[in-house]
């Protein structure tokens, strides 16, 4: 009774709220800073749904989080594939860039490099996101740069086409 009861509690430590792992949780506070909550991750495309909550209790979007490779799982960089945690306000503008995992064979100097991410914070999905114009190479990992920007772009494209309602038009 006791060891269950261990148990159970010590799963709490592992998963945060709605149960989201905490590392994944964490992750999501650094792209939406002001939610107050999160959904689990769902939908087509697979997504989290970061909220507002007013006086009320009340709640309301403000975007969505999304690991590239779920959206464009096709997209490899020179080592395998790219992992990034992508979060997307609902005007279509990338709140922020987290990388999760990938590989490259010759040391980490390519997407890890913080103005790699820093670059895609408030860029429009509507822009071109093409290496040596609106993005910089931030490393001679051209094969690898040249995929996460294809992810990044690609994948944002794809979640603000199915989730966000478009501007009205002038």
């Amino acid at each position: 009774m006791i060891l269950a009861a261990l148990l159970v509690g010590s799963g709490s430590l592992a998963v945060g709220q709605a149960g989201i792992d905490a590392p994944v949780l964490d992750k999501l506070k650094r792209l939406f800073p002001a939610a107050a909550a999160f959904s689990p991750k769902e939908g087509e495309p697979l997504h989290f749904t970061a909220y507002s909550t007013d006086a009320r209790g009340g709640k309301t979007a403000l975007g969505y989080a999304f690991w590239t490779t779920e959206v464009v799982p096709l997209e490899r960089g020179y080592g395998g594939p790219i992992v990034m945690l992508v979060g997307l306000d609902m005007k279509g503008l990338i709140t922020g860039i987290i990388i999760g995992d990938h590989r490259e064979p010759y040391g980490s100097f390519s997407i890890d490099m913080p103005q790699f991410a820093a670059q895609f914070r408030n860029k429009d999905v509507r822009d071109p996101f093409k290496l040596g114009e609106d993005i910089d190479a931030v490393s001679r990992a051209t094969i690898t740069m040249s995929s996460a920007v294809r992810a990044i772009r690609n994948s944002s494209r794809r979640v603000a086409r199915e989730l966000i309602a478009p501007p009205p038009s002038q």
